[in-house]
């Protein structure tokens, strides 16, 4: 680590894009900028950790020993608890619960069901009307 140097979060959330890319994960400052390209998940995977603790996306993963083992050398630092703000609230959030949806419950998940249950029928229904066109025509 870079001589224990302490990064309050604001300074760290400055750090967000492609070529210069900053985490948060266990209490410690990871600059991350030069395993963007080389990340197994993608370069998106790390942009979407940024601005915030990442601890629990990095855990939820489940990476290996030797993706944990390559932490120390992007490790600049540790982060000022004291300067970490809340966690931010989810756009869609039920308000009777206070609680944001189960996984695939939302708005835009519902719709794509109902599609998903209706193109088959539609598809069908216009085979049976070709169908019964066809029949009519030559009659």
């Amino acid at each position: 680590m870079a001589g224990g140097k302490v990064y309050a979060f604001e300074e760290v959330r400055k750090h967000s894009d492609r070529k210069d890319c900053w985490l948060i994960m266990h209490g410690k400052v990871y600059d991350v900028t030069a395993f963007m390209e080389e990340h197994p998940g993608g370069d998106e995977v790390l942009l979407a950790c940024t601005g915030k603790d990442a601890t629990a996306d990095f855990e939820d993963i489940g990476h290996s020993e030797s993706a944990k083992e390559m932490m120390p050398q992007y490790c600049i630092g540790e982060v000022d608890a004291a300067t970490i703000t809340a966690r931010p609230v989810p756009a869609f959030t039920d308000k009777s619960k206070g609680k944001s949806p189960a996984p695939g419950r939302s708005t835009t998940g519902v719709w794509l069901t109902v599609l998903q249950l209706a193109v088959p029928l539609l598809l069908v229904a216009m085979a049976f009307a070709l169908q019964n066109f066809a029949i009519t025509k030559t009659e």
